[in-house]
């Protein structure tokens, strides 16, 4: 989701600070665990500020080291392990298509999947950058990563050692 400027908040429990906006503005995209939960992306690209759930709902890839890029008009991250397509603002993944692949040459079309991955509002208040995590009961794929199970299974991976 793109950015708004507000009110600050006075003591918002959905509000949570990610940074200063000139330091987000000087490295392009930061990362931060939001609520003790979930790891947000957020970025700064073009004038405006995008927020999104930190690895690819594919296969878990960090979007931090992804390139953005555009895909007929609409911006997107690109994941770096499988060049999966993420819709900055709405979390749709994309695909190319092609109607009919008997038809030469081949016309291929760009195509959504839905959404994919989780994208939260991010706010900005008097230079300060908040993000609101997206509470929707809906799951999305992006959601598997952000659980205790993902995190304790990647995090805590010991090599086994033969006795």
């Amino acid at each position: 989701m793109s950015s708004e400027e507000v009110s600050p908040p006075s003591s918002s429990p959905t509000m949570h600070f990610i940074g200063k906006k000139a330091d987000i503005v000087k490295a392009g995209r930061v990362t931060k665990q939001v609520n003790g939960c979930r790891d947000v992306l957020v970025m700064y690209h073009h004038g405006q500020l995008y927020a999104l759930d930190m690895r690819c709902y594919h296969a878990g890839g960090s979007l931090q080291n992804g390139d953005i890029e555009e895909f007929n008009g609409r911006l997107c991250i690109v994941c770096p392990w499988h060049k999966y397509k993420i819709t900055l603002a709405e979390g749709e993944g994309l695909y190319q298509a092609v109607d009919d692949p008997t038809v030469r040459p081949l016309r291929s079309h760009w195509r959504s999947k839905g959404i994919k991955q989780r994208v939260h509002k991010v706010t900005e208040v008097g230079g300060d950058v908040y993000v609101t995590l997206n509470d929707s009961s809906d799951p999305i794929e992006s959601d598997v990563y952000q659980t205790e199970k993902y995190r304790t299974g990647t995090f805590n991976m010991q090599p086994k050692v033969k006795t």
